[in-house]
């Protein structure tokens, strides 16, 4: 079975971030899921932008040996649906697929891949050229719900379920978002991501736990 192939642009600065957006994606998805980050010192061009991702987004292709369909995520996003419903959109036709916002500068932080129609992004043309104009190749659409901007798109337009939280305003680590729409969301995922049973529960019946005990009875001798 393939597995898909999700691109995630990491920003050193707030790795949290990633975190969550990973643990989204994986505990909702139907079909195994490969997670890569993208770190700028890992790839073969040295170009960014605001951020380290700016323009490595656009390496994804290349990254997939041009084959298959990618998904690239700017990494203040939360999945809140199985990403196999977004492949289940791409169209052969294009080269790449959006949520085509009225803030066209958007665009981009959700783009679906189709790798084999991607074959000008190479790293020499990501270094020198324009690639988010998005002038290499057909762009398709995707529906509004899989990039929804908190804090620019209102909850009472949607006529769907939404499927992708874009924090683009700030993601709620920052106590600045607190109110905003899907801030509750984000940390109760991160919650998750916190989580762990005992060391009882998940160890107990280990061979490695015979030393640990001991470890432990001898400290408590020790104090007493």
């Amino acid at each position: 079975m393939n597995k898909l192939n999700v691109f995630i642009g990491v920003d050193s600065r707030q790795p949290i971030a990633y975190t969550v957006l990973q643990h989204s994606i994986v505990t909702r998805a139907s079909q195994p899921v490969m997670v890569s980050p993208l770190l700028l010192k890992q790839l073969p061009i040295q170009r960014r932008g605001l951020t380290d991702f700016t323009f490595s987004r656009y390496l994804v292709p290349y990254l997939c040996d041009y084959q298959g369909w990618a998904i690239f995520l700017d990494a203040d996003f939360l999945c809140l649906a199985d990403v196999y419903e977004l492949l289940a959109l791409a169209d052969p036709y294009s080269a790449v697929q959006v949520v085509q916002h009225q803030m066209a500068f958007e665009w981009p932080s959700l783009m679906l891949f189709n790798c084999e129609a991607c074959r000008t992004l190479t790293p020499e043309y990501i270094e020198t050229a324009q690639p988010h104009q998005l002038q290499w190749g057909k762009v398709g659409s995707l529906p509004s719900e899989w990039n929804f901007l908190v804090g620019y798109d209102r909850l009472a337009d949607k006529t769907r379920p939404v499927k992708m939280v874009h924090y683009t305003q700030g993601i709620p680590a920052f106590l600045e978002m607190k109110g905003t729409d899907f801030y509750d969301d984000w940390h109760a995922e991160l919650g998750q991501c916190l989580e762990t049973t005992s060391w009882w529960e998940l160890m107990g019946n280990s061979v490695h736990a015979k030393p640990v005990i001991e470890r432990l009875q001898m400290k408590v001798n020790a104090q007493q």
